[in-house]
């Protein structure tokens, strides 16, 4: 399913959340649109407008980032269950595991690559996936 095949409220409710999400990790407008995979260029007001009427674009580069996003939400969400607060301050701390930099940095330094290693430490279910895939020449 992608996001075409969701409504207008579906599609506001995923927004809402991955902004959300983004400014937990205290992350500016400016960082927001980089993560989010937005065109260079894009106005910081585009994120102000997805806090209230405006859902994410349905551009594949953008729904791609949203997807692995929201699987280190999750992942977060299942390693912190009693402590939402505190996935988000594991996000901004040094983790040896990226070279003491912290994963907010990583991924705001190296892009999707930075996204898809945060993703991969976080989910051993992801990491098992793209594995599988790997070995099978997919």
């Amino acid at each position: 399913m992608t996001t075409a095949d969701l409504g207008y409220e579906e599609r506001m409710e995923i927004t809402r959340l991955i902004i959300a999400l983004l400014d937990s990790w205290e992350l500016a407008d400016s960082e927001q649109i980089f993560l989010l995979g937005l065109p260079e260029g894009t106005r910081s007001r585009v994120v102000r407008s997805f806090r209230r009427d405006t859902p994410l674009p349905e551009d594949p580069v953008v729904q791609e980032r949203v997807e692995h996003l929201a699987g280190i939400a999750d992942a977060l969400r299942t390693s912190y269950p009693m402590n939402p607060s505190a996935g988000a301050r594991w996000m901004q701390k040094p983790h040896r595991r990226f070279g003491n930099r912290a994963p907010v940095a990583v991924m705001l330094e190296d892009g999707l690559d930075g996204i898809l290693a945060v993703r991969v430490h976080l989910d051993c279910a992801y990491d098992w996936e793209m594995d599988t895939r790997r070995r099978a020449g997919q």
